[in-house]
């Protein structure tokens, strides 16, 4: 068994548990067959879609946040859009085994957006103040 110092522990719990329990919650909501609103077409297309910018903007802030514990801002910013955007793909994989739904190249670009959204917050330095080191 490994044994964890408190920083270790401090640094799982509070930066990358958060960033698990985010892309679990993507997954559960990926499983959903034929997920919709009650909303018209229109507006259930619209929401559905900022869902996945918002959705995919919040996980590429959680890994930067835990990530930039252990390496520099810019490769923990680097990490963070490549991680969201390789998730962003296999979720769309693994919407193709799931009945009503499909995996969709369109939704990829539009997670794209909340990752580069994201991206572009961190580097204009308006997310800094979420970049605490754990001591």
């Amino acid at each position: 068994m490994i044994a964890l110092n408190k920083k270790q522990k401090r640094l799982i719990m509070f930066y990358w548990l958060p960033v698990l329990f985010w892309c679990a919650g993507i997954y559960y909501l990926s499983s959903i067959p034929g997920l919709r609103s009650d909303f018209p077409d229109n507006w259930d297309l619209i929401l559905r879609k900022i869902a996945h910018i918002s959705e995919y903007a919040v996980l590429t802030f959680l890994f930067f946040r835990a990530a930039a514990q252990n390496i520099g801002k810019r490769r923990a910013i680097a990490y963070a859009a490549l991680f969201a955007l390789t998730f962003a793909l296999s979720d769309e994989y693994h919407q193709t085994f799931i009945a009503g739904r499909s995996g969709n190249g369109v939704d990829v670009t539009i997670d794209s957006l909340g990752v580069f959204l994201s991206v572009f917050l961190i580097d204009k330095k308006f997310l800094d103040a979420s970049i605490k080191k754990v001591k």
